[in-house]
């Protein structure tokens, strides 16, 4: 499945006219961007969705952010608070951080979704709560760029929707970003099980796993998502013998998949319902059959 978000891109900063000329091949106005997204919704292929994008606060004016927000029937995202950098320059231009600029004068609702929102204060997280947009949170491209920490504990705390994501190709793993979270986490704050909440959800990873999971039906455009009645069927079969998770008790096999199997332990993949990988057996036949394609019984 696949969610495609054409992007807002119009000024190379707060203060500039138009992008650089480097720039300037990704150039998208509102009227190309909604264009984009309804020839997207209505080309009828089922596992394709469309939103739209803003690609941050300095590269967009402010009234083609509200026009496309008013007029996108799909999730609108938005890169935002990134870097320390980011917030400074936001600071200068309009006399505000940029979550904070967003909450006075764009209203997010349920549909948006704010990628990065790495450095935030507490009554930013406390507006989006209330509001109900969500956050994308990009533990591996922060920790490859150098660009800072999420208060993923203000997160959890105030119920804000959360899911995971990338804005690089560095790492493309979503347990491989769940284990950054926890973990940049833990050397913050010189703690274990930042993630978990003991007397209600005892598992790090099965807290973080949930919450992402939650939130990711929103950020894809999506009414239902998961294990649930009406939602997508998009699972993925776990190899109960694999080295990582041998062993390991049920209710423990999320912390070993998150914090102790760097591979993928999977067997098999399903999407909208139906498997799109051979089965095991089909596998192993397939590559039988490649072995002897490229080195007959008979040779020498």
């Amino acid at each position: 499945g696949l969610t495609l978000l054409p992007t807002l891109y119009e000024r190379a900063g707060f203060t500039a006219a138009a992008l650089r000329d480097d720039q300037r091949r990704f150039r998208a106005d509102t009227a190309a961007v909604l264009a984009l997204q309804r020839a997207f919704s209505d080309a009828g292929r089922p596992l394709l969705n469309a939103g739209a994008a803003i690609h941050s606060l300095r590269a967009a004016r402010p009234e083609s952010l509200h026009d496309l927000a008013a007029r996108c029937d799909g999730p609108v995202h938005i890169h935002i608070a990134e870097q320390q950098a980011e917030v400074r320059d936001c600071l200068a231009s309009t006399g505000c951080r940029p979550i904070e600029w967003l909450l006075r004068h764009a209203s997010p609702d349920r549909r948006w979704q704010l990628v990065h929102a790495t450095h935030s204060v507490p009554s930013e997280i406390e507006g989006l709560a209330r509001c109900g947009a969500g956050v994308v949170l990009c533990p591996g491209t922060e920790a490859n760029l150098g660009d800072g920490l999420p208060d993923l504990g203000g997160w959890l705390r105030t119920g804000v929707p959360l899911s995971l994501g990338s804005d690089s190709q560095v790492t493309r793993s979503w347990s491989e970003e769940l284990r950054w979270l926890e973990y940049t986490q833990r050397l913050l704050q010189q703690q274990r099980c930042v993630a978990a909440a003991p007397g209600q959800q005892a598992s790090t990873a099965a807290r973080l796993f949930d919450r992402m999971l939650a939130g990711g039906a929103a950020a894809a455009g999506f009414e239902r998502w998961g294990l649930q009645l009406g939602a997508r069927a998009d699972l993925l079969l776990l190899h109960a013998e694999d080295p990582a998770l041998i062993g390991v008790p049920g209710p423990q096999l999320l912390d070993a998949l998150v914090f102790a199997a760097p591979a993928r332990p999977f067997q098999r993949v399903m999407v909208a319902g139906r498997w799109v990988d051979p089965a095991p057996a089909a596998l192993a036949a397939r590559h039988a059959a490649a072995m002897q394609a490229l080195w007959p019984a008979d040779s020498t």
